[in-house]
């Protein structure tokens, strides 16, 4: 055995031993894990509520605060949140519906937000996850609200006025767009591309650049533009992501066309829980202001008058009466703050209506 061999061989024992340890300790988790499970059926009988939002986000940092390296922190983060994700499997499946088909960038939040093991549920339309969520068919549902390209989700933004859920969390997921062929390994001889309206938009400045003069069709996904692209052969293309590329098996012609290198989208989780205070949250409501002159600038003092800082706000039309609007507003804090609570109050006492969509967790990974 060479002088090399020899020293390997002990870095891989030592490997080893390590494994045996962390198997053990992985299996040590889980079953207590099933405790936690056993507790809560124990005293909640059918109101059980096994997935705590705020929990995993104090998890997920203190990981993050802990970390010595030489792994980045939100790497280890990530390694964590699967082990969470084993184990709250254990404890109850959770089923997730998500903006369809397989492929999509929501497919890739609720994997990134809920770990590998959750059970993603695809529907053709926002309206469907947010019914399906409201019906009680799924635990939770990942909605696109804004893109950092584009802007806000608006649609999204009005079906919250139409169904009574509650926003559980949020996951940002840096978007990268490909360029996807079938039979093909470079952009010659593409006549037709598909993708999804805002990936156009997101990808513009390339797409004149290089296809000035190529048909664009726009379609629900950019998992739909994938797979039709994969069925009608190599004079077509797709805008899409890895995964879609994985899934109908195609080749990346292009990668990261996208024209902000940083180009990102923000997912909402939405479900029927009141989300506990995990010590760095955001909370969003929908407020419809007074129809008179300097509504919103009276409304927006006193966010001001207890010194907390707004993180977006965004007009809609409030419904059937013309020039009336209502704003969506996502601020720090949480509802059961005393500083927020001054603030709720106040709002509720010079607005015609608000609506509290939750308190959840400022994104961690």
């Amino acid at each position: 055995m060479s002088n090399q061999e020899a020293e390997l061989k002990v870095l891989r024992d030592q490997i080893d031993s390590i494994d045996r340890q962390m198997h053990q300790l992985l299996n040590d988790r889980a079953r207590c894990a099933q405790k936690v499970a056993e507790v809560k059926e124990k005293y909640q009988a059918g109101d059980a509520v096994f997935y705590r939002p705020e929990r995993e986000a104090q998890v997920l940092r203190r990981v993050m605060e802990r970390n010595e390296g030489p792994l980045p922190d939100k790497e280890v983060a990530r390694l964590f949140r699967e082990v969470m994700s084993v184990c709250l499997a254990l404890e109850e499946p959770m089923r997730v519906a998500y903006l369809g088909p397989e492929g999509t960038f929501t497919q890739q939040a609720v994997t990134k937000h809920f770990g590998h093991s959750a059970q993603g549920a695809p529907f053709n339309s926002t309206d469907e996850v947010f019914r399906e969520v409201e019906a009680g068919s799924a635990h939770y549902g990942v909605v696109p609200i804004e893109n950092s390209t584009e802007g806000m989700v608006n649609h999204t933004l009005d079906l919250f006025k139409r169904f009574n859920l509650q926003i559980c969390g949020e996951v940002e997921l840096r978007v990268h767009h490909h360029l996807l062929r079938k039979n093909a390994d470079d952009i010659s001889g593409i006549k037709r591309i598909y993708s999804h309206q805002q990936s156009f938009a997101q990808c513009r400045s390339w797409l004149d650049s290089h296809f000035p003069s190529v048909e664009r069709v726009a379609v629900s996904s950019n998992a739909e533009a994938a797979r039709r692209a994969a069925e009608e052969g190599v004079e077509v293309a797709a805008i899409a992501s890895e995964m879609a590329a994985d899934l109908y098996q195609m080749n990346v012609i292009t990668r990261n066309i996208e024209d902000q290198p940083d180009n990102s989208t923000r997912f909402l989780i939405i479900g029927d829980q009141e989300v506990g205070k995990s010590g760095n949250d955001k909370t969003s409501i929908l407020v419809t202001a007074q129809n008179k002159p300097g509504a919103l600038y009276e409304l927006l003092q006193h966010f001001h008058a207890s010194d907390i800082s707004l993180t977006r706000i965004e007009t809609r039309p409030a419904g059937q009466e013309a020039w009336k609007y209502m704003f969506y507003i996502d601020f720090e804090g949480h509802f059961s703050d005393p500083g927020v609570q001054t603030v709720l109050n106040a709002l509720i006492a010079d607005s015609v209506e608000l609506k509290l969509l939750g308190s959840y967790p400022i994104a961690v990974i």
